[in-house]
């Protein structure tokens, strides 16, 4: 062990014995939501931290529901209570309340002495903090930094960052954007955010309807009502206000139950409390107009919602771990990512913009998202600040470009392996992975396919369920679910429409809901072939092609299309049912029902079915081949025979060879693909032949187009991972 370690475990072993002194400080409701879980972390370890508790801005003042009090119900001692809001709420007072928080904090953390400092967000009171405490040369973890909202707040929350010495982010695009700030690297850790680690536990509570009925009535049933929350953005104020104004005339004509909280403390916040009263909403029998509602009561509300509506980031934040529709109201959130619950009203300038919006989003249902955070980000940074060396020198180091990438993979507690559940539903196996970012299969699960729909949803949520708790393990953190299934898929809704014979009882099926209900995780489904060429695109000979064709060929023949980098899916789901081509017209009869297509010649059934029929007639064994009685004859004792020279079996391989080279010429000559892939068992038998197909019957044009055996092992888990992968979610309207 060198001198540099040893000295490094005696810090450790020494900090060990020694309690970490955390000051953690709340300014209001909002960021209490995101401490609060963190709070109770540290808490519960009195062996390793020291909490002191500092409140101070909106807490503190009655109109805003005097929240200081649930941080007491919540039995935390507050060491410090500092009123430090000056009143006006417009753009002076907010920076008359930065100066006096600034004039308050000295004392108190002079006599705290934190040996870390807990600040959240992108306040103004959060900035007096992180001012105060760099001034003071206090270690400062910065919460949720990096993001990016489209207002003043992104200023503000970058300006923390950079006075912050350490950094918990929810995301990995955060985590990038601290890198390009010049952030050291290691000083970062991609955490989640605190609250979902009680949202994803706590929003399936027994009493939810009971909380619904205190709040909004006994006639009010869950999913018929909508929570409103709008607050003002202070670049611009007199737009805020008008689209408050606009917001509330449509909720009144859109005649739902609707709990409308008050705005918070930024300036403009007054002006939106007078429109308010102007419009009678508080006597109005349709509302309830509240100051404040309790963090764990407000997330029954906000996931038994019919709707959210306005421009908090708990709609495109903490929502999308419910499904709860949300309709985004102005400029507020831009630039942060949503998961696909969330409808974007950028422009809100009419009465019937929003209203329309409310039609489109009151009632849905979306998938669970975990954009945000998983359910385990408090114990990733407790882990984090014990490993905090409090004797590294104070002063901050600012990493400038060239940037690396995935420069955190090599600290473990700093950065997971971001990673999804892929999903194989074959005719005969049912196999679900773990698979990373760059393609790497990390674990694989594999049982035989059930036949009826229910035992296969079961048996794949409990594989799934397995492999999540073995992703902690593995430090892989799952992002989503991808489904790959035989047949034709509606994916946008994530429906198999059309079942493949293999596959019995699963037509017309929703895959989507009933897992993503139970894992609480985004899902999506596609068809296998598409899936393949999905795979290509990400890690296989497609990387970097704009336009390609994979073929599959295995026990049928299948594949996807990629044009413009974008895959073909067609009207009606049906495209790139490339097995289907029909090369002769007194052909054999494929399984589809037609005769002729190209799998009822190049298949694996239609191999083994004509080695079947030269078995029964004496004509496929030679010398050298040998059949157990037990045995199927199948396509491989075919291929088999065919290299020991038999000249039937050569024959059939042919005629299955030309067949395919055939259908792959039509491709070519109707989209023009610069790349064929030929994926599958028996790719590599058919890329002589179909080559020799091209350069003999496709046009002069085609001909120099390139043909390649796919070189990926498992391309339908791939792909299936790939979806997941790759998929933005944020939508405008």
């Amino acid at each position: 062990m060198t001198q540099k370690a040893q000295q490094k475990m005696e810090r450790s072993e020494k900090r060990l014995k020694e309690r970490l002194r955390v000051c953690v400080a709340t300014c209001n409701r909002a960021d209490y939501s995101k401490l609060a879980p963190i709070m109770f972390g540290i808490k519960s370890h009195p062996e390793i931290f020291d909490l002191e508790v500092v409140v101070l801005g909106s807490h503190l003042i009655d109109d805003y529901g005097n929240t200081f009090r649930m941080i007491e119900q919540d039995e935390f001692d507050i060491g410090s209570k500092l009123h430090t809001i000056v009143r006006g709420e417009d753009e002076a007072a907010m920076v008359e309340s930065v100066g006096l928080a600034l004039v308050k904090l000295p004392d108190v953390l002079q006599r705290l002495a934190p040996d870390i400092l807990l600040v959240h967000g992108d306040r103004f009171d959060a900035l007096a903090l992180a001012t105060a405490a760099a001034l003071m040369n206090i270690r400062i973890l910065h919460l949720e930094g990096g993001e990016v909202s489209g207002t003043i707040d992104d200023s503000i929350r970058h300006a923390i960052s950079k006075l912050a010495h350490y950094h918990a982010v929810c995301t990995r695009s955060a985590e990038r954007h601290l890198i390009s700030m010049c952030e050291d690297h290691s000083h970062i850790l991609l955490a989640g955010c605190p609250s979902y680690d009680k949202l994803l536990s706590a929003h399936q509570r027994d009493d939810y309807t009971d909380i619904i009925k205190s709040w909004l009535g006994d006639d009010v049933k869950e999913q018929d009502y909508i929570v409103a929350l709008q607050h003002p953005v202070t670049t611009d104020i007199k737009n805020s206000i008008k689209i408050y104004e606009l917001m509330l005339d449509a909720l009144i004509s859109f005649n739902k139950r609707t709990l409308v909280l008050f705005p918070n403390i930024d300036a403009g916040s007054k002006e939106m409390v007078r429109v308010m009263r102007r419009k009678g909403i508080e006597q109005h029998p349709n509302f309830r107009a509240v100051k404040h509602v309790p963090f764990d009561q407000f997330i029954q509300l906000v996931a038994h919602a019919g709707c959210m509506i306005g421009n908090s980031s708990c709609g495109v934040r903490e929502a999308g771990a419910f499904g709860t529709p949300v309709i985004n109201l102005g400029t507020r959130q831009t630039g942060r990512e949503t998961g696909e619950n969330v409808l974007h009203v950028r422009d809100a300038d009419t009465h019937n913009k929003i209203y329309h919006a409310l039609e489109l989003q009151f009632g849905k249902r979306y998938p669970c998202s975990k954009i945000y955070g998983d359910g385990n980000a408090v114990q990733r940074i407790l882990k984090f600040m014990q490993s905090i060396d409090l004797s590294e020198p104070l002063q901050k180091k600012f990493c400038f470009p060239p940037v690396k990438e995935c420069i955190s993979q090599d600290i473990d507690h700093i950065l997971e392996t971001q990673s999804a559940l892929a999903v194989d539903l074959g005719g005969t196996n049912l196999r679900v992975a773990i698979v990373s970012m760059k393609g790497k299969v990390v674990k694989k699960y594999v049982q035989l396919n059930p036949k009826t729909f229910e035992e296969r949803i079961e048996l794949i949520l409990t594989m799934c369920k397995q492999a999540m708790a073995d992703a902690v393990h593995l430090n892989c953190r799952i992002l989503g679910v991808g489904v790959s299934t035989g047949g034709r898929v509606n994916p946008q809704d994530g429906i198999v429409l059309h079942s493949t014979k293999l596959i019995n009882e699963w037509s017309s099926v929703d895959i989507r809901t009933p897992l993503s209900s139970a894992l609480h995780l985004p899902v999506w489904v596609d068809n296998d072939g598409n899936c393949a060429a999905l795979a290509e695109r990400k890690f296989g000979h497609g990387k970097g092609m704009e336009n390609f064709v994979t073929i599959i060929t295995g026990t049928g023949i299948g594949g996807g299309i990629i044009q413009h980098n974008e895959l073909i899916h067609g009207s009606t789901f049906c495209a790139a049912e490339l097995g289907h081509i029909v090369v002769s017209l007194e052909g054999p009869e494929c399984m589809c029902g037609s005769h002729g297509c190209i799998e009822a010649y190049s298949s694996g059934l239609a191999l083994q079915r004509e080695a079947k029929r030269l078995h029964d007639e004496d004509l496929l064994l030679v010398e050298g081949m040998t059949v157990n009685n037990k045995e199927q004859v199948n396509a491989i004792h075919l291929i088999n025979a065919a290299h020991l020279g038999n000249s039937k079996a050569e024959s059939v391989l042919h005629t299955a060879g030309t067949a395919l080279g055939l259908g792959i010429v039509n491709i070519l000559h109707m989209i023009n693909p610069s790349l064929v892939i030929l994926s599958g068992v028996l790719a590599a038998h058919y890329e002589n032949p179909v080559r020799q197909v091209i350069s003999q019957r496709a046009l002069l044009s085609a001909q120099g187009t390139k043909v390649m055996v796919s070189e990926l092992e498992d391309p339908a888990l791939l792909g299936a991972a790939s979806m997941v992968l790759d998929y933005t979610t944020r939508r405008t309207y």
